[in-house]
């Protein structure tokens, strides 16, 4: 399979995903189970780790990779206080099903629907879930029955099992958590503004421009070299290469799969609830 093709697929899945985080059903379920909502984090970090249970800040600061641990500890286990894991999964699933409804009416219930749910069933059957703690943990979790449930917790057991795979290669390209940020801010993957949100300190980022100019990297203004360039082209192939079984397995369904889910992303997309530009720096599909 063309690595490109892997690329694609996950620019397809990421927005459908991250309707988690953005929806306002989602925040009503957060705000019902007593978390604070006026700003994102307590939401975010209880959403996505429930799978893991009541987990530790050290826990989620290592599979979330590219968030200061120092910001890891604001929420994590404060959130656990307010909101038992298995609670949380609850209105996690209910928010999404109340935020697709709104979205996708009477598409909820298509055959079209139900076909790109089996099918991503299919591919997540064929990912390896060794060394991805994010992926299995959600992979863990019961099927929803109705079609548009399982397709967004397949995808999203696809698009966590392919950030696992992403820490792996940062880990073997030798790139700590912070220089992930800085180097990807360096290739101009998204204005430095955008990984603000992870909450290094400006010592902490500018240490890490500091190593990553030691080795060559990054020049004085903290903007990749060729070799800086190349780290970072390696990274993102061998993410899409440790990403390729879950698409392999379907093979030309491939491109079925990417028909019927593309009105889902493009609903998703439309409603403007999503950043323009993630961390991850890909943009919102159009």
């Amino acid at each position: 399979m063309e690595l490109a093709t892997v690329r694609q697929m996950w620019q397809l899945i990421e927005p459908v995903h991250a309707l988690v985080y953005y929806a306002p059903e989602l925040t009503e379920e957060a705000a019902a189970l007593g978390l604070p909502t006026g700003e994102r984090w307590p939401g975010y970090f209880a959403l996505r780790s429930a799978p893991l249970g009541a987990a530790g800040p050290n826990l989620v600061a290592a599979t979330y990779y590219s968030f200061s641990p120092r910001m890891v500890a604001e929420y994590v286990p404060a959130v656990w206080a307010t909101a038992d894991p298995a609670k949380v999964l609850d209105a996690r699933l209910s928010g999404v099903d109340r935020a697709l409804r709104a979205l996708l009416g009477d598409r909820v219930g298509s055959a079209e629907l139900a076909e790109a749910a089996t099918l991503a069933r299919r591919a997540v059957r064929a990912a390896d879930l060794a060394g991805r703690p994010l992926a299995a943990a959600n992979a863990d979790l019961p099927w929803p029955d109705a079609p548009h449930l399982a397709l967004w917790q397949a995808v999203t057991i696809l698009r966590e099992h392919r950030g696992d795979g992403h820490i792996a290669a940062l880990r073997t390209a030798g790139l700590d958590p912070a220089e992930s940020l800085v180097s990807f801010a360096a290739v101009g993957a998204a204005p430095v503004e955008v990984f603000a949100s992870r909450r290094w300190t400006a010592e902490e980022w500018n240490a890490a421009r500091d190593r990553l100019a030691a080795r060559g990297l990054v020049d004085g203004d903290g903007v990749a070299t060729d070799a800086g360039r190349r780290l970072r082209d390696e990274v993102e192939r061998r993410t899409d290469e440790l990403a390729v079984a879950p698409w392999r397995a379907l093979g030309p369904a491939v491109g079925r799969f990417a028909q019927l889910v593309a009105p889902v992303t493009q609903a998703v997309v439309a409603t403007g609830l999503l950043p323009a530009r993630s961390t991850l720096g890909i943009r919102r599909p159009q």
